[in-house]
């Protein structure tokens, strides 16, 4: 041993020398750094009145029936062929009949399918125009269940239906599918075009607002925002909106402002979002 060297020992004799591999940071969680909310118009909520044209233009289209245009005093008549009795349509004298043109409508036997796309069309009219918020939803369900029972102890339903069967609404597959196609398109333009054109985007620290087509963008600070989401309307926000909302933004500080966004989509999802990365902001900034 050298003068100067530590003396001998079994560790120094044979050192342990472990190398520690760098623990990989864990994976984080992408943080949401902005949320855009668009404003849809009234228009989204028709949709079950173009899908239901489809459906009973497609099932007029497989039956095969058709809707004969014929002149005034047409009579039916029985005339009999190879055993069998037939019954055809006799013209009056002097009129014409053109099988290419006054044979092409193809409808159906069940007149039930005109009732009740009618029906249909005449819901989403109320429902999208007649507001019936929180309370009222109840109260509409629970008056309706209340007369159905009215109407069955009284035996009014037995007269109701008994004179339903007068009712008469034919349209034939082509009309089904011009409204239905028509409505799909403007519904359609409108949900990709016009109101994306309404929106607030959220940011952290601040979010745009532009509520009218063609307008520019305006900022604001989210220092004492507050973001309300108004009561929903059972008819309207969750069964044709399919979970849909309308929501207030409003600022503080001395020029205070108000902003509404009506009938955003999946709303109780988007303000998650918003409120997440509000409280991100926040824990950051401590």
């Amino acid at each position: 041993m050298r003068l100067g060297e530590p003396p001998f020992t079994e560790q120094n004799e044979s050192p342990m020398s472990t190398s520690t591999q760098p623990t990989p940071p864990a994976t984080q969680t992408p943080r949401v750094h902005e949320v855009k909310i668009y404003s849809h118009s009234a228009l989204f909520y028709w949709w079950p009145v173009w899908a239901v044209g489809f459906v009973l233009g497609v099932l007029s289209l497989i039956q095969g029936s058709r809707l004969a245009v014929v002149p005034p005093n047409t009579e039916v008549e029985e005339r009999r062929k190879d055993d069998t009795i037939q019954k055809v349509l006799v013209l009056p004298p002097g009129a014409s009949f053109e099988k290419e043109k006054d044979l092409h409508l193809r409808t159906t036997t069940h007149k039930s399918y005109g009732v009740f796309f009618a029906t249909v069309l005449l819901l989403v009219i109320v429902i999208t125009n007649v507001p019936l918020r929180g309370m009222w939803s109840v109260m509409i369900i629970m008056l309706v269940i209340l007369l159905s029972i009215i109407f069955g102890l009284a035996g009014w339903w037995d007269w109701i239906f008994a004179n339903i069967n007068l009712l008469d609404i034919r349209i034939n597959a082509g009309g089904y599918f011009f409204l239905a196609l028509a409505l799909f398109i403007i519904w359609l333009v409108t949900l990709l075009l016009f109101d994306r054109q309404i929106y607030i985007i959220f940011q952290p620290g601040s979010f745009k607002v532009c509520l009218e087509i063609g307008s520019g963008e305006k900022q604001y600070d989210t220092i004492g925002m507050t973001i309300e989401k108004e009561r929903s309307d059972l008819f309207r926000h969750w069964i044709l909106g399919l979970g849909s909302g309308d929501m207030v933004v409003k600022t503080s500080g001395a020029e205070r402002h108000e902003f509404r966004l009506n009938n955003v989509l999946f709303i109780g999802r988007k303000l998650q979002l918003v409120e997440e990365m509000q409280r991100d902001r926040q824990v950051r900034a401590v």
